[in-house]
């Protein structure tokens, strides 16, 4: 779960996929993962060599994972 302080701007704030895989709680690959499915985008360009991610979008990817892992789905 995300514990995230007060005073961050979730908006213009940028994180590298260190940073957000820790804020997450998740691992580095984790992070690659969300982006490869679309669930988290990078905030800068494809072309520089660090990829940056705005907290704000890393905050909803990893809201938007959590409630996917809940979910229970019941065989037929």
């Amino acid at each position: 779960m995300l514990t995230i302080d007060g005073d961050l701007d979730l908006q213009s704030t940028l994180w590298t996929t260190a940073e957000a895989a820790e804020a997450a709680g998740v691992t580095q690959s984790a992070i690659r993962v969300w982006v490869h499915r679309g669930h988290l985008v990078r905030a800068n360009s494809e072309k520089l060599r660090t990829p940056k991610y705005r907290a704000i979008d890393v905050v909803k990817a990893e809201k938007a994972t959590r409630e996917r892992a809940r979910r229970s789905y019941i065989a037929a």
